[in-house]
């Protein structure tokens, strides 16, 4: 059973399969790095002055009681007046340049600190003494403005009461004449009530224009005059840096993220124990570029690290239960090449050599079979099912038994794969059987190398033999679906996947055949007659028959 992962385990996890992305992570600090640098050098040139003022409103006697100020003033329509075009060319006229009105009113930026009634001039220029003048234009232009509408203001209404006073003055004033002709009391009485009304009226008009006239009609206060500021308005080179470096790395993580999750390979350990459901043996280390390759046999060597990684694998499955029952394991790749598999099968029998166990070694692959001249062959002892002659499909696997030298982990036999003219006749084979079933004898054990799973049925026809299977796959070239597709045929097939083996590229172990340095000639076996030397392919309804020789066994598919 795999150990169900704590999520502090899943997150460590996750983080080391993104450190993988090392080159999304750098493309983003980059990009960082560059924007931060180009937000810096874009304020160099820029400098930004402030003038700050408060509104008011006209009023007789501002120390009065009575409605304040910001009940009286709507601050948004004052921000939009100061950031208006009037405002700006009342500005540009102030400033002798009638053609910056336009510049004016785009470099400038109008706020209004929540409850309050000030606004702030900021304006932005090429330089200190510019943007310190522009801000205190814009500034008094927008005070003159508004003050300038409030005294035009208070004209209209005072023209407008005087519109009213005239007639009024003129009626009083023909009223008057005529109570002084008239002598008859109660027609004097009648229009000197009138005239009374009129001088009321006459007063009330004539104390509103004084009301008007006497208004205090300043517009705001300058409370902070622009001054030239000393330095740049940019954050500065160290601080945007800085910025654009904790951005870039959130960029390159977010790209890194995304790359993980749109990646079918998988990258780490978890995902290869995840989609097998059966747990990572080890993992064999990394031979780097230049080193002279090893042998196919690693344990010749017992300083190697790679020997070590073997005699772990072996170890582990010596102690699972699922092996030891029956100690029959296939040795199988996904997919591509079995290089790295045929050295797993090769070291690991030696292993088990080691240990004292008796060993045979089958090479299941007859397509493409090189174990017999690979392997130097030695005397020793075979054990009883290897000694006993057999006689399969083409050959294979009569009269091809030999003793392979381990050095100092002792011998074991080998059974060489052999082109045939029906793979899946051979593999399934009754004298093929025979040959894994002896395996039940005690202090013995048999390995079984094959073909990549999703390359050939051949593994699959092997699979209810040996029950037991370890995959070897590098986590960075096979995909996570191939990895789940293998389980399922294996366990549709009745077997189990005991464990995982991974490695690097290049990190087999052992001499690729194109890279082999000239080695002593291996002794072969003496070849069986085969009928033409030929391979041809094995057809559906052969491969069919030939694993399913039994009615009452179900397809697998």
């Amino acid at each position: 059973m795999i150990e169900q992962h704590d999520e502090p385990d899943l997150l460590r996890d996750q983080f080391r399969q993104l450190i993988r992305y090392r080159a999304l992570i750098v493309a983003g600090v980059l990009i960082g790095l560059l924007g931060g640098a180009a937000l810096a050098l874009s304020g160099a040139d820029k400098y930004v002055a402030t003038s700050e003022i408060t509104v008011r409103a006209a009023s007789v006697n501002p120390f009065a009681t009575g409605a304040t100020p910001d009940k009286v003033l709507n601050m948004g329509s004052e921000r939009q007046t100061a950031a208006s075009g009037v405002v700006a060319e009342r500005a540009a006229k102030a400033l002798g340049q009638p053609e910056a009105a336009t510049e004016l009113l785009a470099n400038l930026q109008v706020t209004n600190p929540p409850q309050t009634t000030a606004l702030d001039f900021a304006y932005t220029g090429r330089s200190p003494r510019e943007a310190a003048a522009r801000a205190n234009a814009l500034t008094q232009a927008y005070l003159d403005n508004r003050q300038a509408q409030t005294v035009s203001s208070i004209d209209n209404m005072v023209n407008g009461y005087k519109t009213q006073l005239d007639p009024l003055v003129k009626q009083s004033e023909a009223l008057r004449k005529q109570i002084d002709k008239q002598k008859d009391p109660s027609s004097v009485a009648t229009n000197t009530n009138a005239q009374t009304n009129l001088l009321s009226r006459i007063s009330e008009l004539n104390g509103k224009i004084s009301e008007l006239k006497a208004l205090d009609t300043t517009s705001g206060n300058v409370i902070r005059t622009a001054v030239p500021p000393t330095s740049p308005a940019g954050l500065g080179l160290p601080l945007a840096l800085g910025l654009g470096l904790a951005v870039g790395i959130a960029i390159g993580l977010l790209a890194a993220w995304v790359r993980l999750v749109f990646d079918p390979a998988a990258r780490s350990d978890s995902d290869v124990a995840r989609a097998l459901r059966a747990p990572v043996l080890g993992t064999l280390p990394r031979v780097r570029d230049g080193r002279e390759p090893a042998p196919l046999l690693a344990l010749g060597n017992t300083e190697s690290r790679t020997a070590e990684a073997y005699r772990s694998v072996a170890f582990r499955l010596a102690y699972d239960q699922r092996f030891a029952d029956r100690r029959r394991l296939l040795v199988v790749a996904p997919r591509g090449s079995s290089e790295t598999a045929t050295a797993v099968s090769v070291n690991l029998a030696a292993s088990f050599a080691e240990t004292g166990m008796e060993v045979l070694l089958i090479e299941a692959d007859l397509r493409t079979p090189t174990l017999a001249e690979r392997l130097r062959s030695g005397d020793g002892t075979r054990p009883a099912w290897a000694r006993t002659p057999a006689v399969g499909d083409g050959g294979w696997p009569a009269g091809h038994q030999i003793t392979v030298d381990a050095g100092e982990s002792g011998s074991f036999d080998l059974v060489p794969g052999r082109r045939v003219r029906n793979v899946a006749r051979a593999l399934t084979s009754v004298p093929a059987t025979r040959l894994i079933s002896e395996a039940d004898a005690p202090k013995s054990a048999v390995i079984v190398h094959a073909p990549a799973v999703l390359a050939y049925a051949d593994a699959l026809a092997l699979v209810d033999r040996v029950d037991g299977v370890l995959v070897v796959c590098d986590p960075r070239e096979v995909h996570r679906a191939d990895l789940e597709r293998v389980r399922e045929l294996i366990s549709g097939a009745g077997g189990t996947v005991l464990g995982a083996v991974l490695h690097s590229s290049g990190s087999t172990g052992f001499t690729l055949p194109w890279r082999r340095s000239a080695e002593p000639a291996a002794v072969r076996p003496e070849p069986a007659e085969d009928a033409d030397g030929t391979q041809p392919s094995a057809t559906a309804a052969d491969l069919l028959e030939a694993v399913l020789p039994e009615p009452e066994r179900s397809p697998v598919s």
